[in-house]
């Protein structure tokens, strides 16, 4: 635990002290892959709240995922900051909705719709249209994309005619969709997650005495990856900030992989034009990666607006190039990699220190069987989370009820106790499949108590098991991680493998502006930056079937 101010600024690299320092104003952290933004900004937070520059409770710390939210908290909480708020941009706007709502319309917040899919059916229903589940789910994303975009209908079809639509439908079917989507949804009185969004930010711009008790409230911003920023979250940005410039936004350019969703870097890259007098501070020491990693992913990105030229530690070893592999089919490409993770195991890699990456969900399919056929353990990123798991959920139960009768005994007995009568072993079960899976998650758990401060009761262990369910901030897994490229963000490993790098599938075939295939570079660009000691990246030069025969991806030639 930090327990003053100094102490702080202790083992800052000198932007991340300069960083740490500049606390009023707008200031903008111009922070590369691996380069310590989240040291730079929870330090900074922690050390405005030790100088006394910030209240703790007027300082409100905005990111894009509650697992990210809740890392936030977690080392404030460690800094001696933790009465400083940290939430997504949807959890602090419902917040405000719920609070606000009563007072300016009256009566109880519309339902939150959880996902637009059966909505969206309905709707499809009143205006004659049978739609598959895949067509509902692009048109849920189109739906998002004009919300947070801030275009009425009328400008939504405008911008369809050049917009990549499901096939089924034209733009007119769509804007009736859209239509219908909407009448469905006020007719019984809900609203979705980017109308929280919307309906905050109308509530600010309209009701002079809610926009003051919001400022009252939140006098210091962050936000922490900011060039996901969408024009929606920018305009409530605005709005929270009023007439004040006390903000920080922190973010790198060449990790804008979400422009479908809306994002643009525009106004990272923009922000000291916007802001006179901006403090402009530039993280480029990379922490996390080799040298030859670095050049590589410098190599990517060169030239590129708003990249960042990372370096290494003065000092680091040197380390492999990536090294590329190719395989005649997509099977053989998945047993290279199994084969190559089998013998690294064996070597004495952990297997939660390897991930395989790749672009789109369907090239895991042979990748888990290569692995299975291997003997490899594996989970499978976006699949059921850890802690929505039967077996999870059952243990935390088990161990808060003991927790009430169960005082004084050491930690480690108390949860050993509760997960052996659940079935857990000291030793690994030899059972293959859900078998294997359950004692695996029950392990993860019993890692967790095995980490946790000497001293720690059952009942301050339990508590923490909570505070990690509400914020999914899940336990490491013995097990090697397959995770699309997108998922992977704002995750490191020791070794990792890019799979699919060709044509066609990075970039992907339907990227075929400029805009698309800088995007997917950007896409590669984070892949190859999630390593840390080893990369290696295949390709196939054909499909299952052989048909199709492919080429390696334009970005390869850029690492010669």
């Amino acid at each position: 635990m930090v327990t003053g101010a100094d102490d702080l600024l202790a083992g800052l690299d000198d932007q991340q002290r300069q960083a740490a320092e500049a606390l009023l104003g707008p200031v903008v952290l111009l922070a590369g892959a691996g380069t310590g933004k989240t040291r730079a900004i929870t330090h900074r937070i922690a050390y405005g709240v030790a100088t006394g520059v910030y209240s703790p409770g007027r300082v409100m710390a905005l990111t894009f995922t509650t697992r990210a939210a809740g890392e936030l908290r977690s080392r404030l909480r460690a800094l001696g900051a933790g009465g400083v708020a940290a939430r997504t941009f949807h959890a602090a706007a419902l917040s405000q909705l719920g609070y606000f709502w009563p007072q300016v319309v009256g009566g109880t917040v519309p339902r939150l719709l959880e996902s637009k899919g059966r909505l969206l059916g309905h709707a499809a229903d009143s205006v004659r249209l049978r739609l598959d589940t895949a067509t509902l789910r692009d048109t849920a994303a189109e739906i998002e994309w004009r919300k947070v975009s801030r275009l009425t209908i009328d400008q939504y079809a405008a911008a369809a005619e050049t917009r990549v639509l499901p096939p089924s439908l034209s733009v007119a079917a769509m804007v009736d969709l859209h239509l219908a989507y909407e009448k469905v949804k006020d007719d019984r009185r809900q609203i979705d997650f980017e109308d929280v969004l919307l309906v905050t930010a109308g509530m600010i711009d309209s009701e002079p005495r809610v926009a003051q008790q919001v400022r009252e409230q939140y006098r210091f911003f962050v936000v922490d990856e900011y060039q996901d920023v969408s024009p929606l979250q920018h305009e409530l940005l605005t709005l929270w900030l009023g007439e004040r410039n006390d903000v920080c936004v922190v973010g790198d350019a060449s990790q804008t992989i979400y422009s479908f969703a809306g994002a643009t870097p525009d106004y990272l890259l923009g922000f000291a034009t916007r802001h006179e007098h901006a403090t402009v501070i530039r993280l480029e020491q990379n922490y996390r990666s080799t040298p030859a990693i670095i050049d590589a992913a410098n190599r990517v990105m060169r030239g590129r607006p708003g990249a960042l030229d990372l370096h290494a530690v003065p000092g680091a070893p040197a380390g492999a190039p990536p090294h590329v592999e190719v395989a005649a089919t997509d099977s053989a490409e998945a047993r290279q990699i199994a084969t190559s993770i089998a013998a690294r195991i064996a070597e004495g890699t952990p297997p939660e220190s390897i991930a395989i990456l790749y672009r789109i969900n369907v090239q895991a399919a042979a990748l888990e069987a290569a692995l299975g056929d291997a003997g490899v353990p594996y989970q499978l990123r976006g699949s059921t989370r850890f802690f929505d798991l039967k077996e999870v959920k059952e243990a935390i139960m088990m161990l808060k009820g003991a927790s009430i009768s169960i005082v004084g005994e050491p930690l480690f007995k108390s949860v050993s106790d509760v997960l052996r009568s659940l079935g857990w072993t000291q030793e690994p079960v030899e059972a293959p499949g859900s078998v294997r899976d359950r004692w695996e998650s029950l392990n993860a758990i019993m890692g967790l108590a095995e980490a946790a401060a000497p001293g720690t009761t059952l009942a301050q262990f339990v508590a923490e098991l909570l505070e990690r369910q509400a914020g999914q901030h899940e336990p490491t897994m013995s097990a090697v991680t397959l995770a699309t490229l997108h998922s992977a963000k704002g995750l490191e490993w020791d070794v990792v493998y890019i799979a699919g790098v060709s044509e066609g599938l990075l970039p992907i075939s339907y990227a075929r502006t400029d805009a698309g295939i800088e995007e997917e570079r950007r896409l590669f660009y984070v892949g190859i930056t999630r390593a840390r000691r080893s990369l290696q990246l295949s390709w196939a030069a054909a499909g299952a079937n052989r048909a199709q025969q492919r080429q390696p991806s334009r970005f390869l030639a850029e690492l010669r």
